[in-house]
């Protein structure tokens, strides 16, 4: 990223299948999440992002652009992008050193993407959108060719039929029609310019890439994103349209339609989220109450705790309203349902989800979250807790879960000035944090050296 709220300078961040964001209040921790749920919707979904959709409201293009004193010295447009790399060995061969980048220029009042790239070992395609849309394609620095879009469609033509390149990287992702409808054949005279499309196509498109039309169907489901604070509990519930809300008021409705209509599903959701209400001494059990017999009566989501040690000496508590048993359960269920649900999403970006949790929950929830993260299935987490962060440190160490240390990563927000800079920070195998800055906890340092008397 460059040019972006309060990162000025150009900056990367190494992301893994757990990675941790931690540092100060208003060092851009919640700005790095709401950019790369703009990144995933420019690159895979072809949207123009709304930078103010909820739970992110990063206001106009002049709120977002990096200001350096004043609207006179304001950039004229910001950048950010993203790559693949091995890294941390699961990364498939074949998309490894694939990134996307994308510019962002004020239209309207807000930022619009200009100009995205897709690229790889040197070999790239362009769209540009600046009052018309066009594509180009090349090596390095040089552009070997390209034409301006019309009718809405463009395709590229490579050996002796039409070469989707991606289906023209949005214009049409789910056809897979042999003779698509494109309006405009782009380099259809020039040999060198059909080989280098074939080749580009190989690289950037082949079968496994996420850019790939097989691929962007199951890239269309966008990151769940949740809010630092979820919705209060009811005493009763009323079924509502189940539509993703980052606070998390369609979790009641969405596990009430499990309990009455996939029991399967429901049992499955259950078991989960009952270990972790024992591991994090939440809760025993949960179960949902209806107050009728038709499936839209009102409802009640109820959990209980078990009293006494060991399985022949516990004695079941009775069972409680959501609203009777504090803010921690109905704060963390809306993270912990869409997390261990049947049909998770690929991303998830989470705020503070310790909110409201007793250090003990805290610390469970570091290890749900390696045992969940994954090729398959990533995290994003905004945190400040000291206890989540030490969990998974000690989980990776302990190899309490398939996690390796390489699938760590913990990004530490410095202010400097009115910049903020970002660490990447990573663990060996004794969960010991590597590459950390002086400042890096520094404030604890100090807390414990004033405790004992230093």
């Amino acid at each position: 990223m460059e040019n972006f709220r309060c990162f000025r300078k150009p900056q990367s961040a190494r992301l893994a299948p757990l990675t941790l964001l931690v540092g100060e209040n208003s060092t851009g921790k919640t700005s790095f999440l709401a950019l790369v749920r703009v990144l995933w919707k420019v690159a895979f979904l072809d949207e123009v992002p709304d930078f103010r959709e909820e739970p992110y409201d990063l206001g106009t293009f002049a709120d977002v652009v990096h200001k350096r004193g004043g609207r006179s010295n304001q950039p004229a447009d910001f950048a950010a992008g993203f790559g693949y790399t091995d890294s941390s060995r699961t990364i498939e061969r074949h998309i490894d050193g694939l990134s996307f980048e994308v510019s962002f220029e004020e239209r309207e009042g807000f930022p619009f993407p200009v100009v995205r790239r897709l690229a790889r070992e040197g070999d790239w395609v362009e769209i540009r959108d600046k009052g018309r849309r066009s594509y180009s394609l090349g090596v390095g620095s040089e552009t070997i060719g390209g034409q301006e879009i019309r009718d809405g469609k463009s395709a590229f033509l490579s050996g002796n039929r039409l070469e989707s390149l991606g289906r023209a990287w949005h214009d049409d992702p789910y056809s897979f029609s042999d003779e698509p409808d494109f309006g405009t054949v782009v380099l259809a005279d020039d040999s060198n310019a059909r080989r280098l499309a074939e080749r580009i196509d190989s690289k950037l498109f082949p079968p496994g890439s996420p850019f790939s039309p097989t691929m962007l169907l199951a890239m269309s489901k966008p990151p769940f994103a949740s809010a630092p604070v979820r919705s209060r509990p009811r005493r009763t519930y009323d079924p509502i349209p189940q539509r993703n809300d980052p606070e998390g008021n369609h979790i009641p409705t969405l596990l009430a339609s499990m309990y009455q209509n996939s029991s399967y599903r429901w049992e499955l959701l259950k078991e989960s989220l009952e270990i972790f209400g024992r591991e994090s001494g939440l809760f025993d059990e949960i179960s949902i109450k209806y107050w009728g017999k038709a499936e839209g009566s009102p409802f009640q989501v109820q959990v209980r705790k078990f009293s006494g040690s060991g399985r022949s000496r516990q004695i079941k508590g009775p069972w409680r309203n959501l609203i009777d048993v504090g803010y921690g359960v109905s704060q963390v269920l809306p993270v912990l349902t869409q997390l261990l649900d049947l049909e998770p999403a690929l991303l998830f970006l989470l705020q503070q989800p310790e909110v409201h949790l007793h250090p003990k929950a805290q610390a469970a929830l570091g290890s749900l979250f390696c045992s969940v993260a994954g090729p398959e299935r990533q995290l994003i987490v905004e945190t400040h807790s000291d206890y989540l962060l030490d969990r998974v440190r000690m989980d990776v160490r302990d190899k309490k879960t398939g996690l390796k240390p390489e699938d760590v990563s913990i990004l530490y927000f410095e202010r400097d000035g009115q910049e903020v800079n970002i660490h990447s920070l990573r663990l060996d195998e004794m969960g010991n944090v590597l590459d950390a800055p002086p400042g890096y906890g520094q404030f604890f340092m100090d807390e414990v050296s004033r405790s004992i008397g230093f």
